[in-house]
């Protein structure tokens, strides 16, 4: 019989456990907030073991199942049930590379069903209130300083929405993009890929206007590494200071603040595309997604468009 700990666990699964976190923080970098969820996640589930008289080393496809109704007898929503298998995937993965076990038994399970969110979207006339409103303040501005700061957050507006891009993308552009004969961009992503994305003839001359203010503003040729530096000391405009003044944007527009965010401009510029006849694979490509599967949370689009169609076009839905 396996030695046991204070807390019920056997000796041999804390070992385990400690070998397993001891290799995360090591091989895969994960921080202490990462190591600690796992923690506590394969903490729960060595306690289920221990309560049928199991451990790591001889759980079985069937304990592992056994365990996910545990969770949602429990009360665990889906997406908490998955975090925790993937959790023990990863320790079975583990055990079974180091030779502690001669088989995985997490390999075949299937994770619980997640309900996917639509994503909040803006429709297309309150994308153009936005825009025009952005506008409408670069010309109202009373200052020189002021009309910057308008033209600065006209500019951000109108290359977000025409590519699509992350905020941090956004923010992190480089000064090379002001260059007036740029039409595509080449953005670094997540996982350190790039990708092209377009600039409309919108998003250019706004550009364009918003760099020579800064040029006139600042006296010289705007220099610096960043197309869009912040008026501060830090040097670089931030996602927040961005989404904030996105948000006084909405107010002034009319449309409540909480629905407004950098994301969800993202969101629009998927949405928008799909709803007018762009395929998805394009617009996959144009958001960085890595995997169609992340992209498809936008085919309630296309449900709505493949019926409006049907119901414009098929004889029988005319009668």
């Amino acid at each position: 019989m396996a030695a046991k700990s204070k807390g019920g666990r056997s000796l041999a699964g804390l070992h385990h456990l400690e070998a397993f976190l001891e290799m995360m923080s090591a091989e895969r970098g994960a921080s202490p907030h990462t190591l600690s969820s796992y923690r506590r996640d394969l903490e729960d589930y060595a306690d289920f073991l221990v309560g049928h008289g199991l451990d790591f080393e001889r759980a079985t496809l069937a304990d592992v199942r056994a365990y996910l109704v545990d969770l949602e007898v429990r009360g665990f929503a889906a997406s908490s049930a998955a975090r925790r298998l993937s959790a023990l995937r990863q320790l079975h993965r583990f055990l079974f590379a180091e030779g502690v076990r001669a088989d995985d038994p997490s390999g075949i399970v299937e994770g619980p069903k997640r309900k996917v969110p639509i994503p909040k979207v803006l429709s297309e006339a309150e994308v153009d209130r936005l825009l025009a409103t952005a506008e409408a303040n670069v010309g109202a501005a009373k200052t020189a300083a002021a009309a910057l700061r308008a033209a600065r957050l006209a500019a951000l507006l109108e290359t977000l929405y025409a590519s699509g891009m992350r905020v941090s993308e956004l923010v992190a552009l480089p000064s090379s993009a002001a260059r007036a004969d740029l039409r595509v961009l080449i953005v670094r992503g997540k996982g350190n890929k790039e990708r092209m994305v377009p600039l409309t003839g919108r998003s250019r001359e706004a550009i364009a206007r918003y760099v020579a203010l800064r040029r006139e503003h600042e006296g010289k040729a705007p220099s610096g590494q960043w197309l869009f530096p912040s008026f501060g000391d830090s040097g670089t405009l931030t996602r927040q200071a961005f989404a904030r003044d996105l948000k006084d944007l909405a107010v002034a527009a009319g449309i409540p603040a909480a629905r407004v965010s950098p994301h969800v401009l993202r969101h629009a510029f998927a949405s928008h595309l799909l709803q007018n006849g762009a395929d998805l694979r394009i617009v996959q490509q144009l958001l960085g997604h890595a995997d169609i599967s992340t992209t498809q949370i936008y085919t309630h689009v296309l449900e709505e468009r493949l019926r409006a169609l049907v119901a414009e076009h098929h004889p029988l839905a005319k009668s």
